[in-house]
């Protein structure tokens, strides 16, 4: 009777608890490269948990289950959670919605946590991590910059290297792009990812170049580069070994990141600054050079205003001639033929003015000047062309075109009074020729007579094709036996599918050749048939040694000189039998 009342008294205490649910995180703010762990935690054994959505991360490990129950003092607790490892997809504020369970017929719901996600941060692994007496290794994405107290428009270098000592990398993604604001920008192509030896923090380890940028910095003062982070896929040591005494190494993910950097700007001195100074920044030579410099009247030249060199040179803008009023000046056509390197923008740019004069007479175009900020000697330079003039041979003198312009306003001359009256005309007649009798008529008519036959033809032939039976087996077995010794080239770097793949296309061959079934398919009978059709017998048994191989290579260790090795033996063997069955 005690036992019963003591079930019921915790019956009651049961039922009167008060049913708690919640979710806790390790953190709430965390690094695009750090981990998140979520717990939720329960004072009852809920059923049907539904985990939340976790948008804007991806779960690393989990769910982990954890069920406690203590009695103390004749009082119960229980407890149950499910554990999560996050890692955060990108950054911002994320927000995990609610979990809920079930629980006597009544639904319960965790709050939403707001996580916040800034860019990647340091880390420091722990040594503990690494198998015992293993080197320790290095994985740092490292941004080199060429120089981080720059004039304004002075061109500098941003190059992203990857540094990795006894840890294979298997490829990598961009989690976040650097942005270069107030800076112009242009990627240089890296074609080709080269493995480099180099030395990190004193450390002799590998690194490949993954990016290039060249930056001008196009306001002063204090300039923020954000981080360029990465999801590197890697292969790392463990404790365990194989059967052969080789260390095993496990595929996880590293996220890596360069960090931010800032530049501080100098502005450019405005003490010296001359008139006129557009932002050329670096070494140039400027020219004003006319096509021609003397001309007729109804004749136009072209002047270029150009300027050679290195700097900034899509970044500022030429002078503007000045040219007398009887020469009438177009706008310019602008043209650049320049090339970035890592060391800057150089080459040519160019104003291409048409000038057309207007009267007879000799007239002057004013010297230009040019300025530019020299980096060498930190100093302005001023070019100055020299004048040019232009000397017009002939045509109405500017007084007396005045004159005769106001003379002949509104005088209509006789041949321009009937201008627009055409005196000739073209007819078009209004009868057209009839379909009925045209040779597109009889093309029409006579051409079901002429695909008939053609038809018919056709479709006897595909009877007969579909009607031999074991022709089209041969030409399956032919195409399946190409299909799969294609597929197990394609998989030369996967040990299992590729010796599937290449066991299948070696059947295929065989139901092909010698127009057997699977079933039929023992080593004897295989080795009898193929040499009754004047097989080599070496062809023959290194056939089966293959095909044998196979099977065990699919469970043994394999490197991938031994999977090449065992396709072009495979290549080899079905076109040396190709050749002598007959």
């Amino acid at each position: 009777m005690k036992r019963y009342l003591i079930l019921l008294l915790f019956t009651f205490q049961g039922l009167m608890a008060q049913v708690q649910f919640e979710a806790k995180v390790s953190k709430n703010t965390l690094g695009l490269n750090e981990r998140l762990r979520i717990d939720f935690i329960m004072n009852v054994d809920g059923d049907n948990f539904d985990q939340p959505s976790f948008d804007g991360f991806k779960i690393a490990a989990g769910p982990s289950q954890q069920v406690s129950q203590s009695w103390i003092n004749g009082k119960s607790s229980f407890q149950k959670i499910y554990s999560y490892i996050l890692q955060p997809a990108q950054k911002g504020t994320l927000t995990i919605k609610q979990a809920s369970i079930e629980y006597n017929g009544q639904t319960y719901k965790t709050s939403p946590i707001k996580i916040s996600v800034t860019n990647a941060v340091a880390q420091e692994r722990d040594p503990n991590d690494r198998p015992s007496g293993y080197p320790e290794e290095t994985l740092n994405l490292v941004a080199e910059i060429s120089k981080t107290n720059p004039y304004l428009n002075e061109p500098i270098t941003v190059v992203y290297k990857l540094y990795f000592f006894n840890i294979e990398v298997t490829g990598f993604k961009e989690l976040a792009k650097p942005k270069y604001n107030d800076f112009w920008n242009q990627n240089i192509d890296v074609k080709q990812l080269s493995l480099e030896e180099g030395s990190y923090r004193g450390q002799r380890c590998y690194f490949v170049i993954l990016k290039k940028t060249i930056l001008y910095p196009q306001k002063s003062g204090r300039l923020t580069i954000d981080p360029l982070s990465l999801d590197i896929g890697v292969r790392l040591p463990t404790n365990r070994r194989d059967m052969f005494g080789q260390m095993i190494l496990t595929e996880s993910n590293k996220i890596v990141s360069a960090g931010a950097k800032t530049i501080n700007v100098r502005p450019l001195p405005e003490a010296s600054k001359p008139e006129g100074f557009s932002g050329a920044v670096g070494k140039f030579d400027f020219r004003v050079t006319p096509s021609k410099t003397t001309l007729k009247s109804g004749e136009s030249l072209d002047l270029v205003v150009s300027a050679t060199g290195t700097g900034n040179m899509k970044l500022f803008t030429l002078p503007k001639p000045v040219v007398p009023n009887a020469l009438e000046m177009y706008d310019p056509v602008h043209d650049e033929k320049v090339t970035t390197s890592l060391s800057g923008m150089s080459g040519r740019i160019s104003d291409k003015y048409t000038i057309v004069p207007q009267y007879k007479g000799k007239y002057a175009i004013k010297p230009m000047q040019f300025s530019y900020f020299d980096l060498n000697t930190g100093s302005y330079k001023t070019v100055t062309s020299s004048e040019i003039m232009i000397d017009v041979l002939d045509g109405p003198m500017q007084a007396q075109a005045s004159t005769t312009a106001n003379a002949s306003k509104n005088v209509i001359s006789k041949t321009e009074q009937f201008k627009y009256i055409k005196p000739k005309t073209t007819l078009v007649a209004i009868a057209k020729n009839d379909f009925y009798g045209s040779n597109l008529y009889y093309s029409l008519l006579f051409l079901p007579f002429i695909i008939l036959p053609i038809i018919i033809i056709a479709k006897k032939k595909k009877e007969a094709i579909d009607g031999d039976v074991t022709g089209n087996r041969i030409k399956m077995n032919n195409k399946l036996a190409k299909k799969y010794l294609s597929e197990a080239k394609k998989q030369l770097a996967n040990k299992e599918p590729f010796y599937i793949a290449l066991e299948k296309a070696m059947h295929n061959f065989l139901k092909a050749k010698l127009h057997i079934e699977t079933s039929e398919m023992s080593k004897d009978n295989i080795s009898e048939l193929l040499l009754s059709r004047n097989a080599n017998p070496e062809s023959v048994q290194n056939f089966i040694n293959l095909t044998e191989n196979c099977e065990f290579a699919r469970y043994a260790p394999a490197s991938s000189t031994s999977i090449q090795q065992d396709f072009d033996r495979a290549v080899l063997i079905i076109s040396e039998l190709e050749k002598q069955i007959v």
